[in-house]
Protein backbone atom coordinates (compact mmCIF):
# COMPACT_ATOMS: atom_id res chain seq x y z
CA UNK A 1 0.00 0.00 0.00
CA UNK A 2 1.38 3.61 -0.94
CA UNK A 3 0.20 6.92 0.97
CA UNK A 4 0.97 10.08 -1.24
CA UNK A 5 0.83 12.76 0.04
CA UNK A 6 0.22 16.18 -1.43
CA UNK A 7 0.44 19.89 0.23
CA UNK A 8 -1.95 22.31 -1.07
CA UNK A 9 -4.11 24.97 -0.33
CA UNK A 10 -3.47 28.62 1.24
CA UNK A 11 -3.91 26.44 4.73
CA UNK A 12 -0.96 23.92 3.37
CA UNK A 13 -3.60 20.75 4.19
CA UNK A 14 -2.08 17.01 3.00
CA UNK A 15 -3.85 15.27 1.02
CA UNK A 16 -3.23 11.74 0.78
CA UNK A 17 -3.52 9.65 -2.65
CA UNK A 18 -3.49 6.00 -0.90
CA UNK A 19 -2.86 3.41 -3.80
CA UNK A 20 -3.48 -0.40 -3.39
CA UNK A 21 -2.76 -2.51 -6.64
CA UNK A 22 -4.98 -1.31 -8.70
CA UNK A 23 -7.23 1.08 -7.05
CA UNK A 24 -6.96 3.93 -5.09
CA UNK A 25 -8.62 6.18 -2.31
CA UNK A 26 -8.60 9.93 -2.22
CA UNK A 27 -8.86 11.70 0.74
CA UNK A 28 -9.57 15.34 1.93
CA UNK A 29 -8.88 16.87 -1.60
CA UNK A 30 -8.08 20.48 -0.64
CA UNK A 31 -6.83 21.71 -4.15
CA UNK A 32 -7.23 25.30 -4.72
CA UNK A 33 -5.04 25.46 -8.27
CA UNK A 34 -5.73 23.32 -11.19
CA UNK A 35 -1.77 22.53 -10.77
CA UNK A 36 -2.34 21.14 -7.55
CA UNK A 37 -5.17 18.84 -9.13
CA UNK A 38 -3.11 18.12 -11.81
CA UNK A 39 -0.13 16.97 -9.80
CA UNK A 40 -2.53 14.37 -7.91
CA UNK A 41 -4.14 13.03 -11.50
CA UNK A 42 -1.19 12.83 -12.96
CA UNK A 43 0.38 10.48 -9.95
CA UNK A 44 -2.96 8.53 -9.79
CA UNK A 45 -1.99 8.31 -13.44
CA UNK A 46 1.42 7.31 -13.65
CA UNK A 47 0.51 4.53 -10.78
CA UNK A 48 -1.71 2.79 -13.03
CA UNK A 49 -4.97 2.33 -10.31
CA UNK A 50 -8.10 3.62 -10.50
CA UNK A 51 -9.78 5.94 -7.81
CA UNK A 52 -12.59 4.57 -6.49
CA UNK A 53 -13.86 6.62 -3.34
CA UNK A 54 -13.37 10.14 -1.84
CA UNK A 55 -13.09 10.34 2.02
CA UNK A 56 -12.86 13.22 3.99
CA UNK A 57 -11.85 13.33 7.22
CA UNK A 58 -14.16 16.44 8.33
CA UNK A 59 -15.73 19.23 6.20
CA UNK A 60 -13.88 22.29 7.19
CA UNK A 61 -13.15 23.93 3.63
CA UNK A 62 -9.11 23.67 3.76
CA UNK A 63 -10.20 19.35 3.26
CA UNK A 64 -12.79 19.93 0.81
CA UNK A 65 -12.07 22.66 -1.31
CA UNK A 66 -10.85 20.77 -4.01
CA UNK A 67 -13.55 18.35 -3.77
CA UNK A 68 -15.57 19.74 -6.82
CA UNK A 69 -13.05 19.85 -9.33
CA UNK A 70 -12.11 15.99 -8.60
CA UNK A 71 -15.69 15.03 -8.87
CA UNK A 72 -15.24 16.53 -12.37
CA UNK A 73 -12.95 14.68 -13.30
CA UNK A 74 -14.03 11.20 -11.30
CA UNK A 75 -17.30 10.14 -11.02
CA UNK A 76 -17.07 8.21 -7.53
CA UNK A 77 -18.48 8.14 -4.08
CA UNK A 78 -17.98 10.52 -1.34
CA UNK A 79 -18.09 9.57 2.18
CA UNK A 80 -17.94 12.02 5.61
CA UNK A 81 -19.42 11.26 8.98
CA UNK A 82 -22.88 12.45 9.39
CA UNK A 83 -22.87 12.59 13.24
CA UNK A 84 -23.33 16.79 12.49
CA UNK A 85 -23.71 18.18 8.76
CA UNK A 86 -23.50 21.49 9.58
CA UNK A 87 -20.11 22.25 8.46
CA UNK A 88 -20.55 20.38 5.17
CA UNK A 89 -24.11 22.34 4.75
CA UNK A 90 -22.68 25.53 5.22
CA UNK A 91 -19.27 25.27 3.27
CA UNK A 92 -19.74 28.22 1.38
CA UNK A 93 -20.08 30.50 4.44
CA UNK A 94 -17.55 28.73 6.00
CA UNK A 95 -15.35 29.80 2.83
CA UNK A 96 -16.25 33.36 3.18
CA UNK A 97 -14.86 33.77 6.83
CA UNK A 98 -11.65 33.09 5.66
CA UNK A 99 -11.79 35.23 2.12
CA UNK A 100 -12.56 32.48 0.13
CA UNK A 101 -14.88 32.38 -2.44
CA UNK A 102 -15.60 28.71 -3.07
CA UNK A 103 -19.18 27.31 -3.70
CA UNK A 104 -20.85 24.60 -1.74
CA UNK A 105 -22.69 21.22 -2.30
CA UNK A 106 -25.43 20.20 -4.09
CA UNK A 107 -25.29 16.76 -2.68
CA UNK A 108 -24.88 14.69 0.32
CA UNK A 109 -21.80 12.18 1.20
CA UNK A 110 -22.37 8.70 2.06
CA UNK A 111 -22.04 8.04 5.66
CA UNK A 112 -18.59 7.32 7.17
CA UNK A 113 -19.76 5.79 10.31
CA UNK A 114 -17.38 4.68 12.98
CA UNK A 115 -16.69 0.93 12.15
CA UNK A 116 -13.78 -1.62 12.95
CA UNK A 117 -13.54 -2.86 9.61
CA UNK A 118 -14.99 -0.61 6.66
CA UNK A 119 -14.05 -2.60 3.24
CA UNK A 120 -14.09 -0.44 0.01
CA UNK A 121 -12.98 -2.86 -2.37
CA UNK A 122 -9.44 -3.95 -2.30
CA UNK A 123 -9.43 -1.69 1.31
CA UNK A 124 -10.18 -2.42 4.61
CA UNK A 125 -10.24 0.76 7.15
CA UNK A 126 -10.99 0.98 10.65
CA UNK A 127 -13.37 4.13 11.03
CA UNK A 128 -12.48 6.39 14.84
CA UNK A 129 -14.67 8.76 15.32
CA UNK A 130 -12.73 11.53 17.04
CA UNK A 131 -14.25 14.84 17.38
CA UNK A 132 -13.14 17.62 18.91
CA UNK A 133 -11.56 19.89 16.55
CA UNK A 134 -14.83 19.36 14.26
CA UNK A 135 -17.92 17.76 15.54
CA UNK A 136 -17.97 15.89 12.47
CA UNK A 137 -14.07 14.17 12.37
CA UNK A 138 -13.14 11.24 11.49
CA UNK A 139 -9.91 9.35 11.63
CA UNK A 140 -9.34 6.71 9.14
CA UNK A 141 -6.52 3.70 10.22
CA UNK A 142 -5.11 1.16 7.63
CA UNK A 143 -4.17 -1.45 10.34
CA UNK A 144 -2.25 -3.42 7.26
CA UNK A 145 -0.29 -0.70 6.70
CA UNK A 146 0.11 0.23 10.18
CA UNK A 147 -1.16 3.96 9.15
CA UNK A 148 -3.59 6.68 10.40
CA UNK A 149 -4.61 9.16 8.67
CA UNK A 150 -5.34 11.98 11.29
CA UNK A 151 -6.90 14.80 9.83
CA UNK A 152 -6.97 17.91 11.97
CA UNK A 153 -6.87 15.67 15.25
CA UNK A 154 -3.78 15.01 15.72
CA UNK A 155 -0.70 16.55 14.40
CA UNK A 156 3.22 16.12 14.85
CA UNK A 157 3.34 17.89 19.08
CA UNK A 158 0.20 19.41 18.30
CA UNK A 159 -3.51 19.24 17.79
CA UNK A 160 -6.02 20.32 16.23
CA UNK A 161 -7.74 24.07 17.02
CA UNK A 162 -10.84 24.11 19.20
CA UNK A 163 -12.16 27.23 18.29
CA UNK A 164 -14.21 26.63 15.49
CA UNK A 165 -18.16 25.42 15.46
CA UNK A 166 -18.71 22.43 17.56
CA UNK A 167 -14.64 22.47 18.82
CA UNK A 168 -13.97 21.33 22.45
CA UNK A 169 -10.93 20.98 23.81
CA UNK A 170 -11.78 18.23 26.46
CA UNK A 171 -13.79 16.46 23.90
CA UNK A 172 -10.70 16.98 21.51
CA UNK A 173 -8.17 15.09 24.32
CA UNK A 174 -10.85 12.35 25.24
CA UNK A 175 -10.90 11.56 21.44
CA UNK A 176 -7.06 11.50 20.93
CA UNK A 177 -6.39 9.75 24.08
CA UNK A 178 -9.04 7.15 23.65
CA UNK A 179 -9.10 6.39 19.95
CA UNK A 180 -5.42 7.01 18.46
CA UNK A 181 -3.12 6.37 21.87
CA UNK A 182 -4.27 2.77 21.97
CA UNK A 183 -3.00 2.22 18.14
CA UNK A 184 0.15 0.36 18.38
CA UNK A 185 3.22 2.64 19.22
CA UNK A 186 4.99 2.06 16.10
CA UNK A 187 1.28 3.61 13.94
CA UNK A 188 2.37 6.40 11.15
CA UNK A 189 0.67 9.13 11.70
CA UNK A 190 -0.32 11.39 8.33
CA UNK A 191 -1.85 14.49 10.14
CA UNK A 192 -4.39 17.08 7.60
CA UNK A 193 -0.95 19.62 8.07
CA UNK A 194 2.67 19.12 8.84
CA UNK A 195 4.86 16.75 8.80
CA UNK A 196 4.06 12.92 10.02
CA UNK A 197 4.62 11.48 13.01
CA UNK A 198 3.81 8.18 15.27
CA UNK A 199 1.73 7.52 17.85
CA UNK A 200 4.60 6.65 20.39
CA UNK A 201 6.13 9.91 19.28
CA UNK A 202 3.45 11.77 20.44
CA UNK A 203 2.60 9.85 23.30
CA UNK A 204 5.81 11.00 25.07
CA UNK A 205 6.24 14.68 23.22
CA UNK A 206 2.85 15.66 22.67
CA UNK A 207 2.32 18.87 25.10
CA UNK A 208 -1.08 19.01 24.79
CA UNK A 209 -2.47 15.58 25.09
CA UNK A 210 -0.37 12.59 27.55
CA UNK A 211 -1.15 9.45 27.10
CA UNK A 212 -1.62 9.22 31.11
Amino acid sequence: MKFLSFTVGPFQENTYLVIKGDEALLIDPGFSTNSEFVTMREALEASGAELKHILLTHAHIDHTLGLNVALHRYEVPVWLNHSDLTVWENSESQAAMFGIRAGGFSFTPRPLEELDSLELGSFTLTTLFTPGHSPDHISIYFKEAETLIAGDALFRESIGRTDLYGGDAGVLADSIREKLYTLPDETRVLPGHGPETTIGHEKVNNPFVTAG
